[in-house]
């Protein structure tokens, strides 16, 4: 087996960034030993002669005059030791490692900018220049290149196509986002396929004015630079066929994400009825399906974000997985977003998002693999940019307790403005700060008898309403759970509500939610009291 044994040099006490090489490179199939901080040059030659490793790892973070000492003592050793068959790599600040290159006495020299996948690359032994990476150009290999490290993905789109084109030029080059997803504005979402209906005073609101297939196409070719990044786009809001088939075509779309139920008279982002919407949906599910294309389904949090209580996002979330898999699909990207609402706690965050999980992947089989995707809620981001910095990392580091293999960053200038390309490479830069220093080693978030205990309460109340669902269907589908009539019925009845679906027409709207102790809940309209899945289901039986 190959072996390395670690070290950080003098008296250099500084290991987190050993430590974490180290981490990689027993993923890598390598047995380490690390000897710790402030390890003398005579005690770890002496190791190496008795352990003959494959490779030595040394660090050292002090001063660079000091540290040229340290490595010409180091050299000396391993000559006079017979030694100099065993190559040694030095870790360290960009400073320091200038000096260990001009020594010319370590097979490969990092000087902690590299990105996981040179380190990765190097442990892996490929020839060539290691900063000369090789990225998968599609999303599931890119996963297995880097897991457990995530992906990190960005939603970019500004007001012009030449900002966007010349901005996603910047960021592909920065090489630190994995996935840039690309925002059309609403007017490209619900009309691109019949212009003659945009407002044309609403161009670039929300996102990128994309007119033509050749916009898309030349967002991607301005990609194709730096780590090569995945490029994804949002889906329409109607003809979605015809945006999947353009998007393929033209930027290579990293996976579809299309809801369930929404983009339709339920948000107003088309004119669809229920019915109509999900039968579209679900059939542009079966298209990126039958191509083999991941598929995520961005329901659940969509309620979050409209004050549903708790189970009945969980419920949604496994709906969700539910309807992709039914329509045939084997990669399944499943997101989480935290604090939605945005007073909730962080321990039923990690409960909610367990509890998701759970449910879908008690779907998964040779024939559906799911795939995490864990991202910060929008509405929780200050207009401070400062405090905005420490709630992006804070929920960065909350949400690793899902061990996502995608982290989609929402940029701290979100809650201010649309990102701009350096706001983003900032963003992303805090976000591998926060992987660096916690991803190994990182205490168990999920184990706590708060976090338990709340997760199987989740677990029990959305499968009590999924029973609701399925009982108001079983007299007309042999699937209610993936029928829209029954879903649209469930939604109409207020099985499926929230609050703010009050004054609409096409829905119901009459359910009251709270955050209690950090926890959204159903409460009863006159009280206030929490109003369990069994008490309120009884109530809208008897109101029908």
């Amino acid at each position: 087996m190959k072996t390395i044994i670690g070290a950080a040099l003098g008296n250099c006490v500084h290991v987190s960034g050993l430590e974490h090489f180290l981490s990689l490179a027993e993923e890598e199939g390598y047995q380490t030993l690390s000897l710790g901080p402030a390890v003398t040059v005579k005690k770890l030659v002496e190791v190496v002669k008795k352990r003959r490793p494959s490779m030595v790892a040394v660090s050292y973070r002090l001063t660079p005059g000091t540290a040229e000492a340290l490595f010409h003592e180091l050299n000396d050793e391993i000559s006079s030791g017979g030694l100099n068959k065993i190559p040694v790599i030095f870790g360290g600040t960009p400073p320091v490692a200038r000096v260990a290159r001009e020594t010319a006495i370590f097979a490969a020299v990092f000087d902690g900018t590299e990105s996981i996948d040179i380190l990765k690359a190097f442990l892996r032994g490929d020839k060539g220049d290691v900063r000369e990476v090789k990225h998968a150009d599609t999303l599931v290999d890119r996963i297995s290149q880097r897991y457990p490290y995530p992906l990190l993905r960005h939603h970019f789109g500004r007001p012009t196509m030449g900002e966007t084109i010349d901005g996603a030029a910047r960021i592909a080059e920065a090489g630190l986002l994995d996935i840039l997803s690309i925002g059309p504005d609403q007017n490209a979402q619900e009309h691109f396929f019949n212009p003659d209906q945009m407002d044309h005073a609403q161009d670039g609101a929300g996102g990128v004015p994309i007119r033509s297939a050749e916009d898309l196409a030349a967002i991607y070719r301005s990609t194709r630079c730096g780590n090569y990044p995945l490029v994804r786009c949002y889906s329409g809001t109607r003809d979605l066929i015809r945006w999947a088939e353009m998007s393929v075509d033209t930027i290579n779309n990293a996976w579809a994400a299309v809801p369930l139920c929404w983009y339709s008279v339920m948000d107003g982002r088309s004119s669809r009825t229920l019915e109509e919407a999900m039968t579209e949906h679900q059939q542009v599910m079966r298209w990126y399906a039958v191509r083999g294309i991941p598929v995520e389904v961005n329901e659940s949090h969509q309620w979050s974000l409209r004050d549903a209580h708790d189970s009945l996002a969980v419920a949604m979330a496994f709906l969700a997985a539910y309807n992709a898999r039914k329509m045939g699909v084997s990669n399944y990207i499943s997101q989480y977003m935290f604090n939605t609402p945005p007073a909730t706690r962080p321990a039923m965050d990690i409960a909610k998002m367990l509890a998701k999980n759970e449910m879908i992947e008690s779907l998964s089989d040779d024939s559906f693999r799911v795939f995490r995707q864990v991202r910060a809620g929008l509405a929780h981001f200050s207009s401070s940019p400062s405090f905005a910095q420490g709630q992006l990392a804070a929920s960065a580091v909350v949400s690793l307790s899902l061990k996502p293999h995608i982290l989609h960053v929402v940029g701290f200038s979100e809650g201010d403005h649309a990102i701009l390309p350096d706001e983003l490479i900032h963003s992303c830069n805090i976000v591998h700060g926060v992987l660096h220093d916690v991803l190994y080693g990182m205490p168990d978030l999920t184990s706590s008898a708060e976090v338990v205990n709340r997760k199987n309460e989740l677990i029990d109340e959305a499968g009590r309403l999924l029973n609701a669902i399925r009982e108001i269907g079983v007299s007309h589908s042999d699937d209610p759970w993936s029928d829209p009539f029954t879903i649209s019925r469930a939604i109409k009845t207020g099985l499926l509500d929230t609050p703010h679906f009050h004054g609409n027409t096409h829905l119901c709207g009459k359910i009251k939610t709270k955050v209690i102790e950090g926890a959204c809940y159903a409460v009863d309209n006159e009280t206030g009291n929490i109003l369990n899945e069994a008490d309120r289901i009884i109530r809208l039986d008897k109101a029908s």
